[in-house]
């Protein structure tokens, strides 16, 4: 890696922007982008200058490795401006952090910290005018790596990509959540990539995904690979049980992601005296939960949407209604939550990193 990578990165401004012709008020999620990316590639066994350019297609071979091979990771992230304009990050280096175990999963070079933090720092400068205030907004924020290399033989890339890109974002909401636990399909397995966060997890969710939809839910709980008895995620986010005054939520693994939101639901839950344990849930238990009416709630938690309610699950072409309650966990946390990535509370945590 040159000098020259660890302490600059080159800016070209675009001669114009885009930013007048956005509608703030009625974006959908993840359609609108800002001004600006930051590309960083790798070649000849060493990361080369990162570069902030104006937002714009690229050029790469047929036979580029991503295409042929899915070497693809990313993250997610928000960005957000409190009412002295300042903007905040939160957690960013647990989102670092995951980023090069990801990296490392997939055979791909692990990002400098320098071009990975202070290249979102400077770009999110950059782009400052995008981040609107008030409870709700955010500019989410996309880094990502991809295989760039060409040739069809299936071994590792030599070249690869590192990328962020920017949206400004609403809060995200999808209405009333139903979902299937799943019998037969898998998130992921034993010794796969389940834990790191690579384009080909996602992918594969997409047809029961569709299915499930067809039947009119909006998601799916997977469960474990080897016996469909374990409860691990819900569609893309970590998912949480609560069963009378507890909640409940799987431990990591090589199955399951380890969500920069839900280690944050487990610490603000311990914080305000919830009680909460970390353990295997099986389907048998919550099925039976819902019969006798100590089950309270199912929600699920991550980036896009912070958390989202489910209202009610099928299991073998059963269907459970969860109680409507006035006080949730889910209602508290989300508002706990948000409020410290805003800077409505105090961050006792720690966990906000001011650009």
């Amino acid at each position: 890696m040159t000098s020259n990578t660890l302490n600059e990165i080159e800016i070209i401004k675009s001669s114009t922007s885009k930013i007048d012709s956005v509608d703030f008020q009625n974006l959908t999620f993840g359609n609108v982008f800002t001004d600006h990316m930051l590309v960083c590639d790798y070649k000849n066994g060493q990361w080369e200058k990162p570069v902030i350019k104006p937002y714009a297609p690229f050029l790469m071979e047929p036979s580029a490795k991503v295409f042929h091979y899915g070497q693809a990771i990313f993250e997610g992230m928000k960005a957000y401006k409190d009412k002295n304009d300042d903007i905040w990050l939160f957690r960013p280096d647990q989102n670092f952090e995951r980023f090069n175990k990801s990296a490392t999963r997939m055979a791909m070079p692990e990002v400098p910290e320098f071009v990975f933090m202070e290249g979102l720092k400077q770009l999110i400068n950059l782009e400052k005018d995008w981040v609107q205030k008030g409870l709700g907004n955010s500019l989410y924020l996309r880094p990502f790596m991809i295989a760039t290399g060409p040739g069809v033989i299936a071994a590792p890339s030599q070249q690869y990509r590192f990328m962020i890109i920017l949206s400004p974002a609403k809060s995200y909401y999808s209405g009333e959540v139903k979902v299937i636990i799943a019998e037969h399909f898998s998130r992921a397995a034993n010794g796969g990539i389940g834990a790191a966060k690579a384009a080909g997890n996602y992918s594969a969710q997409f047809y029961p995904t569709k299915l499930a939809n067809e039947k009119g839910f909006q998601q799916i709980i997977w469960t474990d690979d080897a016996t469909h008895t374990k409860l691990e995620e819900a569609g893309t986010m970590n998912v949480f049980f609560r069963i009378n005054d507890t909640l409940y939520t799987a431990p990591t693994s090589e199955r399951i992601l380890d969500g920069v939101t839900r280690k944050s639901v487990i610490d603000i839950a311990k914080r305000d005296n919830l009680n909460i344990e970390v353990r295997s849930v099986l389907v048998d238990e919550l099925v039976e939960a819902a019969k006798n009416g100590s089950l309270k709630e199912i929600f699920g938690a991550g980036t896009a949407a912070v958390i989202s309610p489910i209202s009610g699950f099928s299991y073998k072409e059963e269907y459970f209604e969860l109680p409507k309650l006035e006080n949730s966990f889910a209602m508290h946390i989300k508002q706990t939550l948000t409020n410290i990535q805003n800077k409505l509370a105090e961050d006792t945590f720690g966990w906000t990193v001011k650009i």
